[in-house]
């Protein structure tokens, strides 16, 4: 009897995780998910997909283990698989930055354009945000903050941000955070913020990773 080739099958096995995010449909599903579970309808509609196109990526990337779902009456409500997930996108985004030029020229031309001063590390910002030495606002769709949050942060959506100008402490400065280090939402609250003479600054990252990494979230 031969001996099987264990390597080259535990290969095929990794082949297929990889498979399944060789689609930017797929990474933006996952981006989502990690926000907090979701139904298909739900997922289709953040994404702008056809349901049913959505529930095909989705069963990808179930079949790969990045997910799992669970029905609850009539409809079917994914999740990550676990915060390992997290950190597996962060090294493919990790990568991409450092190896393919062209990221970095998006990078550069849409979002450091709005913003050229280091981020805030996500050690630094708990630190300061248990002195109480700054607002922490969370611009994301108030249905994604009501799923999970970092501790003590406020919901201030961008489209509700003039609104809520007028709250905050002149002083006091700003950390704004969203869904990841690439989510436009951020980069456009602390460029409004600035623009009105408040100091503001970004979350290095974003909710997921904050969640990731075991730190303070509620929901």
């Amino acid at each position: 009897m031969s001996t099987p080739n264990i390597k080259h099958r535990l290969f095929e096995q990794f082949a297929r995780v990889g498979k399944a995010l060789g689609s930017p449909v797929r990474l933006e599903l996952l981006e989502c998910l990690g926000q907090g579970q979701r139904s298909v309808e739900a997922l289709a509609e953040k994404c702008g997909l056809p349901v049913s196109n959505a529930s095909h990526h989705l069963q990808q990337l179930r079949h790969a283990g990045l997910v799992s779902a669970e029905k609850e009456g009539l409809y079917v409500h994914y999740r990550l698989a676990g915060d390992e997930v997290v950190g597996l996108l962060n090294a493919l985004r990790s990568v991409a930055e450092q190896n393919i030029a062209e990221v970095e020229r998006l990078v550069k031309t849409y979002l450091t354009v709005k913003d050229s001063l280091e981020p805030v590390p996500a050690g630094e910002l708990l630190d300061r945000a248990r002195k109480g030495l700054v607002t922490v606002l969370d611009v994301r769709p108030a249905d994604e903050y009501a799923a999970g949050h970092i501790a003590g942060a406020v919901n201030v959506p961008l489209a509700e941000l003039e609104k809520y100008l007028r709250k905050l402490k002149p002083k006091k400065e700003v950390v704004a955070y969203c869904r990841g280090p690439h989510c436009v939402l951020s980069y456009d609250a602390v460029a409004k913020l600035r623009d009105r003479g408040i100091k503001a600054r970004r979350l290095e990252e974003g909710y997921p990773e904050w969640k990731a990494a075991g730190l303070p979230v509620e929901a």
